[in-house]
């Protein structure tokens, strides 16, 4: 028989790799915001040319429904209503900006803890997560902004005799917070393959369950759409139809990654 261990010896050598994984955190932390601070301090300088980017949609549906070439006018009824709207562009482009770099470093904290077999497995995932999200905001500024623009434009009033002309003066701040709100929207929601696939890889979910299931998902899919998306119901539509065919993307992702019985024997 060995000599009894020391319970003091047993919290000292527990607590040694307990530290070391805080200060590898510690770093990691560090890094991953010194390039949100890189990325704030890129956007901040170039925010007016971000915005202006951003306002192209706008643009294109009012030379659309209006029909002529007048330059867009937006408007702010606070003094420092536009420099806020551009810290916080600067921000929102700055998570953008730096969502590599904290990808990576999440990754490199967890990746000791997996076999080689589950890090080859989870290597697709972190490939396909910010293409699905450039692919929502792409689906955004190309498709969502331009036709609900164009629609919030078409309620306009001309001034004819009898009637009060009625125009569209949008604010800088409301239009920024429309645009954030449906990137988010849709980036987060083009997650949805990746998040089922990673559960179907795990054996959770089964592509028969989803399947069986579509009923149920298509209303909790009316219900997030509500809840996630601007009060309009076009934004809201275009997101549930667009969640809805991810969702059937996923039961053909999920019957790729899912364990197969003969693995499950082995």
């Amino acid at each position: 028989m060995g000599a009894p261990t020391d319970p003091e010896d047993e919290v000292e050598a527990s607590r040694a790799p307990l530290m070391a994984h805080l200060e590898e955190l510690r770093s990691r932390l560090i890094v991953t915001l010194a390039a949100l601070a890189a990325g704030f301090a890129i956007c901040f300088f170039a925010a007016e040319a971000i915005y202006n980017f951003l306002l192209v949609p706008f643009e294109t549906a009012a030379r659309q429904v209006r029909g002529d070439d007048l330059a867009l006018q937006l408007i702010f009824t606070a003094p420092l209503e536009f420099f806020f709207v551009k810290l916080k562009l600067a921000l929102f482009g700055a998570i953008v900006l730096a969502f590599p770099v904290l990808a990576y470093q999440v990754w490199a904290f967890v990746r000791p803890g997996l076999y080689k077999n589950e890090r080859l497995a989870f290597a697709p995932f972190l490939v396909a997560a910010p293409i699905l999200f450039t692919a929502g905001m792409a689906f955004v500024y190309y498709l969502i902004l331009p036709f609900v623009m164009g629609f919030a434009l078409g309620q306009e009033q001309a001034p004819v005799e009898g009637r009060a002309s009625i125009q569209l003066l949008t604010r800088v701040s409301e239009y920024l917070n429309l645009v954030t709100t449906l990137i988010l929207a849709f980036g987060v929601s083009f997650q949805l393959p990746v998040l089922l696939s990673l559960l179907g890889k795990a054996g959770l979910l089964t592509s028969d369950t989803l399947i069986r299931s579509w009923k149920y998902a298509l209303v909790g899919i009316a219900i997030f759409a509500a809840f996630i998306t601007p009060p309009d119901p076009i934004s809201q539509i275009f997101l549930g139809a667009a969640m809805f065919g991810l969702y059937g993307l996923s039961i053909l992702a999920v019957k790729l990654v899912e364990p197969k019985p003969l693995e499950d024997e082995a």
